[in-house]
């Protein structure tokens, strides 16, 4: 059997981060009064998503409750989706929803510390898990990171990475997130159990990923893109083997493929400039509104592309 080169291979390595390796793109033009149009038609879909994808869900009865009976985990799912979408706090948020109760579907009246509670309601996830498994969609070209979410302004993610709350997510090549963890746990094994949760054609991963088991695991499903490291050798397994002999062979075309990775920092990047800081303090409460926000950036981006599609 011939000797794999992997001298050569560890030379190539360094190589790829080099400044001027890649060719120069230029940016898309950003057509401004289209931008403008689409967030004024944005408000009316938003409410018109909230009410109908929540009301298309069931809710977990928790037994065995005594006290104060629960306000309907709908009614509070829809809430926490509005003040999320709006960035209202709990208090405006009373005052708002008696304006927008019956273009929602709510009959009853919130005050602040009812939407406030809703957050921390193991219903409330219950409904909101719901409506992010029914309204996510793929294109099957997968990449995943992991990142912080600041829950105060003082947090600087790269010179405290334990501060905050910590993210790793899946998303598709349209920003449309699949999977997301935010147990705190390591990212590369976080992903372990996020790839097992997804379906694609191939994903893309950097080196922090770099991990046999997880490739094997990866190349069971889908084709693996994962960044290697300046020690890694081709010896292995036939998984690992095949991704970097790829490389090795065509690094222009692997690396093409790579790096539609930037959509998943892309993604973060945005998510967090546009969401904000993570206000709530308990897990289940940070939980509801994570994921709140990742249901409506979901559903901007795929009406995005939807009009898109629809204009050409």
């Amino acid at each position: 059997m011939p000797k794999l080169p992997n001298k050569e291979f560890r030379r190539m390595i360094p190589l790829l981060s080099e400044k001027g390796f890649y060719e120069y793109e230029e940016p898309r033009p950003i057509s401004w009064p289209d931008y403008n149009q689409t967030e004024i038609e944005n408000v009316a879909e938003t409410l018109e998503f909230i009410r109908n994808s929540v009301d298309d869900t069931n809710y977990l009865k928790v037994k065995g409750k005594v006290g104060k009976p629960l306000t309907d985990p709908k009614v509070l799912a829809k809430t926490a989706l509005a003040c999320e979408a709006f960035g209202f706090t709990e208090r405006n948020a009373q005052g708002w929803m008696r304006i927008l109760s019956p273009f929602l579907g709510i009959r009853e009246h919130l005050d602040d510390r009812t939407i406030g509670e809703g957050y921390d309601k193991p219903e409330v996830v219950y409904v909101l898990k719901q409506v992010f498994e029914k309204t996510k969609k793929s294109d099957g070209r997968l990449c995943g990171d992991g990142t912080g979410l600041e829950t105060s302004r003082k947090q600087n993610y790269e010179s405290n990475k334990k501060a905050g709350q910590y993210m790793t997510s899946i998303v598709d090549s349209r920003e449309v997130v699949q999977a997301f963890d935010l147990t705190g746990e390591q990212e590369c094994r976080a992903m372990h159990k996020l790839i097992e949760q997804v379906y694609g054609d191939s994903i893309r991963l950097d080196a922090g990923f770099n991990d046999r088991k997880l490739v094997r695991k990866i190349a069971e499903r889908m084709i693996p893109y994962v960044f290697p490291k300046k020690n890694n050798k081709l010896n292995g397994d036939f998984a690992w083997k095949l991704m970097y002999m790829e490389l090795f062979l065509d690094v222009m075309g692997w690396l093409t493929e790579y790096h539609v990775r930037s959509h998943s920092e892309s993604f973060h990047s945005s998510f967090k400039a546009r969401c904000g800081l993570i206000t709530k303090r308990r897990f289940t409460a940070i939980l509801s509104q994570v994921t709140a926000r990742i249901i409506l950036h979901n559903r901007r981006r795929l009406s995005y592309f939807t009009k898109l599609a629809s204009a050409n």
